[in-house]
């Protein structure tokens, strides 16, 4: 980032060096401007101290626009709204109250809370669990539920297997609504080039928006099948595959004239949102670990074969391919000398 600072401009410097703490950085370009935008977020101020930053008015023609905000109650259940101070450096002799609203693309689903779990044996044909210990509903009319799995190599999902209508009635699916990645269902893990694969799933709920919490059943599970390649020996015989958390949300459409794009915190196109229509809100799930402060990932323990218990696997192997070997010749060579006793049988004889 710092090659791209004018020369002897160390703001510019200064700026770019500390992108490579950010939590995320974005850079888009503004094609009818022709500029280039970073955009950078940081979880917690790099001073221990606090936030505690010097802005000086650049040398050049570039204005530098400054605000804090914080984040205020809104009516409308779509809107963000924040309200503050803002300044321009070297423009404005003192801060100007500002306060403005946006619609919102990304929401917490009130109240609703999922956990993961894998029933034991998990075997090499695990099942991930989503469990919703408290009455789920719908938070607006036409939505739909759905969860987003992120898998590794060592897992992939048979598309087939979710085709079958009884089986996803049994399990509270709706079906496949996208799949990308590894699908390949014969691949061992060793010969799969890719990262793993990535799945948007649709989920069956019987919660109609304006339901009663109490006539809406706790508690439910929903059921998703998975499966593991066969991963490479090692010692001990077994290893452990780590699996992320799904993301789980309502989708529903915005409402008439809402317009999203003016979220100017807004992220699009990095994810799942690429596979819903533009004008569509989430509502999401706080996932629910089971302990205070857990990270949010399930591990596996998969059988694979022991290299120390491995030798006279390999031994025996070899003992069989030379047995079967000699066993071949053995075969070849008595045709042969079968057909040579038949040969010399069969030669007339001289008549003196």
């Amino acid at each position: 980032m710092v090659k791209y600072c004018p020369a002897q401009d160390f703001d510019c410097a200064r700026a770019a060096e500390r992108l490579e703490e950010a939590a995320y950085l974005d850079v888009d370009y503004d094609a009818k401007s022709g500029h280039v935008i970073f955009t950078s977020f940081d979880q917690r101020s790099p001073d221990p101290n606090g936030w505690n930053d010097e802005i000086q008015p650049r040398r050049n023609s570039t204005k530098t626009e400054t605000g804090i905000f914080t984040e205020q109650q809104t009516s409308e259940s779509e809107e963000l709204s924040f309200a503050g101070y803002l300044t321009v450096i070297s423009e404005d002799k003192k801060p100007k109250q500002t306060r403005f609203s946006f619609p919102s693309r990304h929401h917490p689903a009130s109240g609703s809370n999922f956990l993961v779990t894998f029933p034991t044996p998990t075997g090499l044909h695990p099942t991930l669990r989503l469990t919703f210990p408290t009455p789920v509903s719908s938070p607006a009319q036409n939505c739909g539920l759905y969860t987003h799995l992120t898998l590794p190599l060592s897992l992939f999902v048979d598309k087939y297997q979710l085709s079958s209508p009884n089986y996803l009635i049994a399990n509270n699916l709706q079906g496949i609504r996208a799949l990308s990645g590894e699908t390949d269902l014969e691949a061992p893990e060793w010969v799969v080039r890719k990262w793993g694969s990535t799945m948007l799933l649709e989920l069956v709920h019987h919660t109609p928006h304006g339901a009663r919490l109490e006539s809406v059943e706790s508690n439910w599970q929903v059921n998703i099948p998975l499966h593991l390649r066969y991963l490479p020996p090692r010692e001990g015989g077994a290893t452990r595959v780590n699996i992320p958390w799904p993301i789980v949300f309502w989708a529903c459409p915005a409402e008439e004239g809402v317009d999203l794009n003016d979220n100017p915190f807004d992220r699009v196109n990095l994810g799942y949102e690429a596979l819903f229509d533009p004008a569509t809100t989430f509502y999401h799930f706080l996932p629910q670990p089971r302990e205070e402060g857990g990270r949010l990932m399930e591990h596996v323990q998969v059988p694979v074969m022991d290299l120390q218990e491995s030798g006279w696997v390999e031994s025996g192997t070899v003992g069989v391919i030379i047995l079967g070997a000699l066993w071949v010749m053995w075969k070849i060579l008595r045709v042969s000398l079968s057909h040579r006793e038949r040969k010399k049988t069969s030669l007339p004889k001289k008549v003196l």
